[in-house]
């Protein structure tokens, strides 16, 4: 199968149609008509074989997450998806393979009524690089930068769970047998909090997706903001499966530096903590509040008051 076969039969007229596309794939360039009140966000990422991605990973799980991490950049914004592009880098054309792909990206696309408008394919080591686009009303996109002294400080979902799924795969950990197909299933799919960024654009100051793991993000806002931050590591939320297969003290390892759990972290002045509630839970997504800003521009964590240092561990992005 030849490129432009590859790309008509497995890319081109597939997913989401939207009407501010004027034009898609199959032109040198693609045509969108943005909203003249918004900004666009912009935002890409690459991922390669054996550096981002295990070489095993489901072909299936790999379209998903490649658009998710994506879409989670976005969802940091506060922004609403739109277009996207895809550049895909083969060693070899494998058609189930890239069907399995295929279906996969366009599984999250359609959920998210994102639009998939050009691309390029070429032959090499597997990676595979995407440019998302996405609108926010002008003046509301949220930023790493905002976070005031006295904010508070909250993040969505659970942490740590990629991470252990990751080792896992790897054969660096076991767990029980009830907990390992969700412990994966967090680092293969995970969820873009697209409804939640959203939703805090009126309300939170400042926000970042969780990518690199809790401690590393954080320190991006405060270094942005110009703050320092105290973390409870008792108020972490973690999963019932982190906390059946670890000690405490290793769960709360890999919720503070593990990565890849695309969870949203966000500071909000006490004057809004009340709309806070009504606004995430019409997004159906579960926080909770870990800690504070403060003034200075270090990163503290205590536990029942007392410092807290994380256990050191091996896990790093490979």
């Amino acid at each position: 199968m030849k490129e432009f076969e590859l790309i008509e039969y497995y890319f081109r007229n597939k997913g989401q149609k939207r009407r501010d596309v004027e034009l898609s794939i199959g032109d040198d360039c693609a045509l969108v008509c943005p909203a003249d009140n918004k900004s666009i966000a912009i935002s890409c990422d690459t991922l390669v074989e054996n550096v981002h991605f295990l070489a095993d990973i489901p072909a299936h799980a790999l379209g998903y997450k490649s658009l998710a991490v994506n879409l989670s950049d976005l969802a940091a914004m506060g922004a609403e998806p739109a277009w996207f592009t895809l550049a895909l880098t083969l060693p070899s054309v494998d058609e189930p393979w890239l069907a399995s792909f295929s279906e996969g990206l366009f599984e999250i696309a359609e959920y998210y009524a994102i639009a998939l408008i050009g691309g390029d394919t070429t032959r090499g080591p597997r990676s595979i690089s995407i440019t998302i686009n996405g609108q926010v009303i002008k003046g509301t996109a949220l930023t790493r930068a905002g976070a005031k002294n006295g904010d508070w400080i909250y993040v969505t979902g659970t942490l740590g769970d990629s991470a252990l799924g990751l080792d896992i795969l790897r054969g660096a950990k076991t767990v029980k047998t009830e907990d390992k197909e969700f412990l994966i299933n967090r680092h293969y799919y995970p969820t873009p909090r697209v409804l939640a960024g959203q939703a805090l654009r009126s309300l939170a100051t400042s926000a970042i997706d969780l990518s690199d793991g809790l401690m590393s993000d954080i320190r991006h806002v405060l270094k942005a903001s110009k703050v320092g931050a105290i973390i409870d590591v008792n108020q972490i939320p973690l999963s019932a499966s982190l906390k059946a297969n670890l000690s405490r003290e290793d769960a709360l390892s890999y919720a503070l530096t593990g990565g890849e759990d695309y969870e949203l972290l966000f500071t909000v002045p006490e004057s809004q903590r009340g709309a806070i509630d009504t606004a995430l839970i019409h997004a159906g997504v579960k926080f909770v509040k870990i800690g504070q800003i403060c003034a200075g521009d270090k990163l503290k964590l205590i536990d029942d008051g007392k410092p807290f240092v994380p256990v050191s561990r091996s896990f790093e992005h490979f």
